[in-house]
């Protein structure tokens, strides 16, 4: 067993945490998590209605005893309002909430007072002091590394996740990169109390993503992300494909608006391109630890292996080298 503030904060058995992910993050892969002793999160934009957001938690419920929360993305034109989604998760008692996004002012002091536990992630220092004022147990640093949206301060873990736990008191959670044993590791060497992943989950059999789509994630490098939609402020780390070409030569041009751009990017566009089981037509969200993946274990089994390879290194690599 692992031990840190993440672990003890939670109740759960690894400092693992499987972040909120659209589409992908169904009761199936979060009581996967769950039952290998992470800390998985549904993810509440995922879901078309409040009523199916609350059946999803249900269902979840139904096939894991063990700790889990709701990711909740706070802005302004998602389908369901982020406070519908809120009072679903206050109405059913999820013990713990991943806020993203905007502003969590008034989401977390509703959580706090019904004794939810909130991970806010962010992408700098600056947001995660202002999240530690307002109230938030723990926060998950968004590095340059990560998939979906990284921030726009480009500054990666090896450096990020340092500078946020020198100055916050409560545990930091490193998300971005992070595949296997040698990164939690490393996390933990930096200061986190844990990781988050969300490609290497993506990555599993739990995962409901089409196979034809994780063909092309396995099949790539660490050099086969890019960021888009970086020249309107927007910056998106995803898997690079035909679209994705097209969106660069856009945004090199300078010919395409900013609601082409967001169109073209947006989850809509790859969520039907996923449901069609197409690697190309949509602006699939990978972060460069892509590049360290090999294979499509279960859950429990990268689980196990993460910890297994966390406790090698540890144990004879490191203490022969300093021993």
């Amino acid at each position: 067993m692992f031990r840190t503030r993440i672990t003890d904060l939670f109740g759960i058995e690894y400092p693992l945490i499987q972040g909120g992910m659209r589409y992908v993050s169904c009761a199936e892969l979060v009581a996967a998590v769950a039952n290998a002793g992470g800390l998985g999160f549904l993810s509440a934009h995922s879901f078309p209605t409040p009523e199916a957001l609350r059946a999803e938690i249900e269902k979840t419920r139904s096939l894991t005893e063990k700790p889990f929360g709701v990711n909740l993305t706070i802005l302004p034109k998602l389908s369901v309002k982020p406070e519908d989604s809120a009072r679903v998760i206050l109405d059913a008692r999820v013990k713990c909430v991943e806020t993203a996004g905007g502003n969590p002012a008034s989401f977390i002091a509703a959580f706090k007072e019904a004794g939810i536990k909130v991970l806010h992630k962010c992408t700098g220092v600056r947001f995660a002091l202002k999240a530690e004022q307002l109230g938030a147990d723990a926060i998950s640093m968004t590095g340059f590394e990560a998939a979906g949206h990284p921030g726009e301060d480009n500054v990666p873990n090896l450096v990020l996740i340092p500078a946020a736990v020198d100055r916050l008191r409560i545990p930091v959670v490193a998300n971005g990169g992070f595949t296997d044993g040698r990164g939690l590791v490393a996390a933990l060497a930096l200061g986190a109390d844990g990781v988050a992943m969300g490609t290497r989950f993506l990555m599993t059999r739990e995962s409901p993503m089409p196979e034809a789509v994780k063909a092309r994630y396995l099949a790539a490098t660490e050099r086969d992300t890019t960021l888009i939609c970086s020249s309107i402020g927007d910056s998106t780390r995803v898997l690079k494909n035909t679209l994705t070409d097209q969106i660069l030569e856009l945004e090199r041009r300078g010919t395409a608006s900013h609601e082409d751009l967001m169109a073209m990017a947006s989850s809509l566009r790859w969520v039907q391109a996923a449901e069609r089981g197409d690697p190309d037509d949509g602006a699939y969200a990978a972060g460069i630890g892509v590049g360290l993946i090999h294979e499509i274990p279960t859950c429990r089994e990268l689980v196990q292996k993460i910890v297994t390879e966390s406790r090698a290194i540890v144990g004879s690599r490191l203490n022969a080298i300093v021993g």
